[in-house]
């Protein structure tokens, strides 16, 4: 699934990486765990959490995560939008609980990754 068509089906905006939206995810996994997160991810996936702590764009990266979806209405700092953009990871906000967003996107077709 494409990350424009997530973007459009969880009502979100784009915190980085508007010109990155014809990326596409192969699954998808709602966390709010790093330990889980790092156990049962997998490549590609879209990340969907409510952290918004330096550590998540490290998470994304060594999990090879495509793009991140803040839920609950998350916004990130200055400095994790800065590190999503060096390291080329879309970011998006949705004001959506996670388990409405992950429930959308599941009934779209997208599964876990």
């Amino acid at each position: 699934m494409r990350l424009k068509k997530i973007r459009e089906l969880l009502g979100a905006d784009v915190l980085w990486g508007k010109d990155r939206l014809e990326l596409e995810v192969t699954g998808g996994f709602g966390c709010d765990l790093i330990s889980d997160s790092l156990c049962f991810a997998r490549p590609d996936c879209l990340l969907l959490t409510g952290l918004t702590n330096i550590q998540i764009i490290r998470i994304a990266e060594m999990i090879e995560a495509r793009a991140i979806v803040f839920v609950r209405g998350k916004v990130p700092g200055e400095e994790i939008i800065a590190q999503a953009r060096e390291k080329g990871i879309p970011l998006l906000k949705t004001p959506m609980f996670m388990f409405e967003a992950c429930g959308i996107l599941y009934q779209a077709g997208l599964r876990s990754s």
